[in-house]
C-alpha cells in the first residue's frame, strides 16, 4: 500500500491480480469499500495513430510487487513486478493503459521510488542484482513514436550488490542524488546516482 503525498484521504495497492486499486476515504464506506479506481497493470499503452507502436501490446498478467506516487504530479503512479517492467499511470484515466513502460531489468522488479527532487526520474531495485535509474519521459520532446506521451528510458545504472536487491530509497535532504539500497547480500550501500548515470542525463 501507498498513502498519496498530494491528499491525507488518497491511498493506493498493487496485488498478485495484476491490479492497482485507488481508494478515497471521502467516499461512503458502503460504496466497494472507498475503492474508486481499478488499474489494469498489464494493459497496452495508448497511440495517437501513425505506424504501429511495438511496445503496444497487452500483457499477460503478472503479479505487481511495488507501486510509488509520483511526488510532483498528483494523480501518476508507477507500478512493477514480476514481469519486469515498470508502467506509470494516469489515475484519471484508469482503463487508458500505462502512458510509459520502462523495459530493461531481467528478473523481477522488488521496489521503486519517485524521486523528491525531479518529476520525471524514478529508481528501481530488482532481483537481477542491479539498481537502475530511469527517466519516464515527460521532459523529453522526443516522444515514441505513436504513444501519447514519452516512452521513457534507462538512464543509469548500479550494481554493486551481489544478491538480489530488494529495496532502494532516495535521501531528501543534501545533494539531490543520494540514494539508499538493500539486497540478499546483507549489505545496505549508501551511493549518488548522478555518478552512476550518462553524460546525457539532465545534463550530468
Amino acid at each position: 500500500t501507498a498513502w498519496s503525498p498530494h491528499s491525507p484521504s488518497i491511498l493506493s495497492s498493487v496485488s498478485s491480480d495484476s491490479h492497482c486499486r485507488i481508494f478515497d476515504l471521502r467516499t461512503p464506506a458502503s460504496s466497494s469499500n472507498h475503492l474508486v479506481a481499478l488499474i489494469p497493470i498489464h494493459g497496452p499503452p495508448p497511440t495517437l495513430g501513425g505506424p504501429p507502436n511495438p511496445m503496444q501490446r497487452t500483457m499477460p498478467p503478472a503479479e505487481a510487487l511495488t507501486h510509488d506516487w509520483n511526488k510532483y504530479r498528483s494523480t501518476v503512479l508507477a507500478t512493477a513486478g514480476v514481469d519486469t517492467v515498470i508502467r506509470s499511470f494516469d489515475v484519471r484515466n484508469p482503463r487508458g493503459g500505462p502512458i510509459a513502460m520502462l523495459e530493461g531489468h531481467k528478473y523481477a522488479v522488488r521496489k521503486i521510488a519517485w524521486s523528491p527532487h525531479l518529476s520525471d526520474v524514478l529508481l528501481s531495485a530488482s532481483y537481477d542484482m542491479t539498481c537502475r535509474v530511469w527517466s519516464d519521459g515527460t521532459n523529453n520532446t522526443n516522444t515514441h513514436p505513436g504513444m501519447a506521451t514519452g516512452g521513457g528510458s534507462q538512464i543509469g545504472q548500479m550494481d554493486r550488490h551481489t544478491e538480489f536487491c530488494t529495496g532502494v530509497d532516495w535521501c531528501l535532504f543534501g545533494s539531490e542524488g543520494w540514494c539508499a539500497s538493500v539486497a540478499w547480500d546483507e549489505r545496505l550501500l549508501v551511493w549518488d546516482v548522478r555518478s552512476h548515470m550518462g553524460p546525457q542525463a539532465h545534463g550530468q
